[in-house]
């Protein structure tokens, strides 16, 4: 007779064991079903989606998601990867009911005889039921529930539809979930385009990502793939010769989507982010495989940050205070509008948005200083107001309360006696803008502000005038492409349209337009800030040979500098200071800080451009006046000027006597602001 050794009695003994696990776990399976989901969520599961931002040439900027995923149908799966699943991870698939017997009953051999959980001789279907409903712990329990609830699954659906959704929800490796993301990801192909070397290499990857990625080891990964090659041999799929040929194509060294890679236009895309967030929520904009497609052009947009690197490049070896505060570097932004549609074209918020992603053209509020002016001025041309009425630049002290008095001073400190309103805004001077503040009344001015697109709150003080109240460069750029657009006013579009994944659309750009001022007005305002390049603060924008109407801005203490200039086709703002408000240092004005970014891009932006000039409305009227007085030329006045009027506005009098000459077109280096 047989003499039975030791290894066979725990051997026999633990196929006993087995057995009667076996079978006694039909009824535990049935009794532990109870707290199990309900498989009809199957139907109503959809997976989690990359969401995608384009440029306006439908160009991906960016993606953003919880699990890097893009479903995919099982008919644009090659065969070659069902088939190597199926032959590594579950040979019986087509044939069992949700759990295979022999399988786990031969890891349940392994277990016992090791003393602790090995393998689970899980099947396909087993391995879905793990991702989709339970927890990733090893455990008995765990183990019977999932049997469960494999049990339930395979009642309700077919073998296509189960391979369908383990197909899209299994993980990869490498932030790749689904097959669709996996072969992006790995070989930067669709999945239908996958040979089978490459099918044979992501089957095999998620039984251990971590262990059979290419890019963790690969070692490990050329031995995963060549068992896997061997079991298509093995199951009659591929012949010996066709394994040896994929064995030999090399292994992919690095992913084909960079995930972590930054994104073009950082500052603009997480503008985007946080405005979609805000509209659909978090879990919509991480999982729900959305398409933004925005306003952003990506020429414009690398002109702009360039402008930015060049321009502060240059500018701070000039500045007198230095690097002292290295954590608290200078900071430029810029923001791009096409004026007919208040596209948002490009945007800068910062010089390095991996330092700081604060984003400085919409999310700082800072004081515009001049900058602020044509919107006063504006205001006074729409209640009648002439570039030829004059207004006093003599010394002004108000008085704010029985002990305060507010003394406005000019730029230069020095004073012309009446000036027309061309000049006033032209050499940006201080004293005579604060009287027509006063003339056309606080609230009144800020009610015509909010009409432009001023949002921020304004303070009902004098120092209005001047740009005492904080505003974004994204506003005020804004307002400034309402003059640039016959007074249409337009909120700043940075999202076309948004659809989800089936396509359907979710959002459209439709900005409500809203006639904001006269047509009539807008021009002369415009007409009014030409006169700031031709022969006041703005004159280095003369350099871009071509039509450019603008405004200067510097604040107290050189703490911000601005320019806001347009052409007819673009509207552009920069802004340059520190975040911590300190001063940039003597000189350092709009005209040299903030100008010089600006001519930089717009010289880049118009570089393919013909020179054009800004259309006149029909109601506009056109006469020759003195710039000095404001009358009408007559052959007794020796400089002559053709201006822009609303009717009703225009001068009455004649230029009779001979004044002296002045030089009205010399410009000092730094013209006053």
């Amino acid at each position: 007779m047989h003499r039975m050794t030791g290894r066979t009695i725990i051997t026999y003994l633990a196929l006993f064991l087995a057995a009667v696990l076996i079978g006694s776990s039909v009824g535990f399976i049935l009794y532990s079903a109870w707290d199990l989901p309900e498989v009809q969520a199957l139907e109503s599961y959809r997976p989690s989606i990359t969401t995608r931002v384009y440029s306006d040439s439908h160009q991906l900027l960016a993606e953003f998601f919880v699990e890097n995923r893009t479903p995919v149908i099982l008919s644009n799966v090659p065969e070659a990867m069902i088939k190597a699943l199926v032959a590594t991870e579950d040979t019986r698939f087509y044939s069992h009911r949700g759990l295979d017997y022999r399988g786990i009953a031969r890891a349940l051999y392994r277990n016992v005889r090791s003393g602790k959980i090995l393998e689970g001789g899980s099947t396909l279907t087993q391995q879905l039921a793990k991702v989709l409903f339970l927890t990733p712990e090893r455990s008995y329990l765990r183990k019977i529930k999932e049997m469960a609830l494999a049990l339930k699954i395979e009642q309700r659906y077919t073998k296509q539809e189960i391979l369908t959704l383990y197909l899209n929800q299994i993980y990869f490796g490498s932030g790749a979930y689904g097959v669709e993301s996996a072969a992006q990801t790995y070989f930067g192909k669709q999945a239908k385009d996958l040979s089978l070397a490459e099918c044979a290499l992501l089957s095999g990857i998620p039984r251990s990502p971590k262990y059979y990625s290419p890019f963790k080891s690969r070692e490990s990964a050329f031995s995963r793939r060549a068992h896997v090659l061997n079991r298509l041999v093995a199951t009659g799929t591929i012949t010996e010769a066709q394994a040896r040929e994929a064995s030999r194509i090399p292994l992919p060294t690095q992913p084909t989507v960079q995930h972590e890679k930054p994104a073009p236009a950082p500052y603009f895309v997480e503008y985007i982010r946080q405005k979609v967030e805000e509209r659909f929520g978090s879990s919509i904009l991480y999982s729900g495989g959305l398409n933004i497609y925005t306003s952003i052009n990506t020429t414009l947009q690398a002109h702009a940050e360039q402008a930015v690197i060049t321009g502060l490049s240059k500018l701070e070896p000039k500045l007198v205070r230095k690097r002292k505060h290295p954590h608290q570097p200078l900071q430029a932004a810029i923001v791009v509008l096409d004026p007919a549609t208040s596209h948002i074209l490009a945007m800068v918020g910062g010089r390095d948005f991996n330092r700081s992603q604060f984003n400085r053209a919409w999310q700082a509020l800072r004081q515009p200083g001049s900058a602020f002016k044509p919107i006063v001025y504006a205001a006074a041309v729409e209640r009648g107001f002439s570039a030829t009425d004059t207004l006093s630049d003599t010394p002004l002290s108000i008085k704010v309360d029985a002990k305060k008095t507010w003394t406005p001073e000019n730029f230069t400190r020095t004073y012309q006696g009446d000036v027309t309103l061309r000049k006033a805004l032209a050499q940006s001077l201080n004293v005579p803008t604060v009287r027509l503040l006063s003339k056309i009344g606080i609230e009144e001015t800020i009610r015509y502000a909010r009409t432009l697109g001023i949002k921020s709150p304004l303070k009902a003080v004098l120092p209005l005038a001047l740009g005492s109240s904080d505003v974004t460069l994204l506003e005020l750029t804004s307002a400034y492409s309402v003059f640039a657009n016959g007074g249409i006013r337009l909120e700043p579009v940075a999202i076309l349209s948004i659809t989800d994944s089936s396509g359907r659309v979710l959002s459209n750009s439709d900005p409500l337009p809203v006639q904001a001022m006269k047509p009539e007005t807008a021009y002369v305002i415009t007409n009014l800030l030409k006169g700031v390049i031709e022969r006041g603060t703005g004159w280095k924008a003369r350099e871009l040979g071509r039509p450019v109407a603008g405004k200067t801005g510097t604040t107290n203490d050189y703490r911000d500098a601005w320019f806001i200039g347009y052409t007819p086709s673009l509207v552009t703002g920069v802004w340059v200071g520190f975040d911590d408000q300190r001063s940039l240092g003597p000189k350092a004005t709009g005209s040299r800080a903030a100008l010089p970014v600006w001519l930089d891009f717009m010289k880049q932006a118009h570089q393919s451009q013909e020179p054009m000039d800004f259309s006149v409305p029909n109601g506009v009227l056109f006469r020759n006046v003195d710039p000095r007085t404001g009358l009408l030329s007559t052959e007794h006045c020796k400089l002559s000027l053709r201006e822009a009027f609303l009717p009703g506005t225009e001068p009455r009098k004649f230029c009779e006597e001979k004044l002296p000459v002045e030089d009205e077109i010399a410009i000092q280096d730094e013209a006053p602001e």
